[in-house]
């Protein structure tokens, strides 16, 4: 997978497209991706220890990950990836600028 959690990253398709947000999770075998205030749904959920009061919730459900894209460090927009071997280690390069995404 292209991105990973803590990624700042712009949906590209679906009924967010042009939103941003940071990546909460990752699930590389099913090739989703749950991002911070993207592709709400509202859940219904019976009274608990945890929520006493029950009730309709909000929360994230997960996304392609074809449908999103990296945002470059530099530039701000987002960036095609790709990878390079400094100092032996695997990094991840941002395509429009150039500068390494992995610090």
């Amino acid at each position: 997978m292209h991105v990973k959690k803590g990624d700042k990253v712009k949906v590209m398709s679906g009924k967010d497209r042009g939103k941003e947000g940071t990546i909460l999770e990752a699930f590389p075998k099913s090739e989703r991706v749950l991002v911070e205030g993207i592709n709400m749904i509202k859940k219904h959920a019976q009274p608990s220890q945890d929520n006493p009061q029950g009730g309709i919730l909000n929360q994230e459900a997960s996304v392609h990950v074809s449908n999103v894209m990296l945002i470059d460090p530099k530039s701000g927009e987002p960036t095609r990836i790709g990878n390079e071997i400094r100092d032996g280690k695997k990094i991840r390069i941002a395509k429009k600028s150039g500068e390494a995404i992995d610090k």
